[in-house]
């Protein structure tokens, strides 16, 4: 079956493992994922999941592997 093109608060809680709370916090904020609101409802699309897991996981990387910074980083 193919991955749904978007997806509800509490399905993209269930895919990250967080609470639906902090993903409408974030949404407040304007942090980590972006959000699509259909009326008075949000969405969160598969495809900018992925890339904020794909993010997670190479900053993770950078930090237990000594991975050298790639130019453009901050924190300098």
């Amino acid at each position: 079956m193919d991955k749904p093109l978007l997806l509800t608060r509490q399905e993209t809680a269930g895919l990250l493992g967080l609470a639906p709370q902090t993903l409408a916090k974030w949404a407040m904020t304007g942090k980590y994922l972006p959000v699509i609101k259909l009326g008075r409802t949000v969405r969160y699309r598969y495809a900018d999941i992925a890339a904020f897991l794909e993010r997670c996981a190479t900053v993770a990387n950078r930090k237990t592997n000594n991975v050298p910074k790639q130019e453009g980083d901050s924190n300098d």
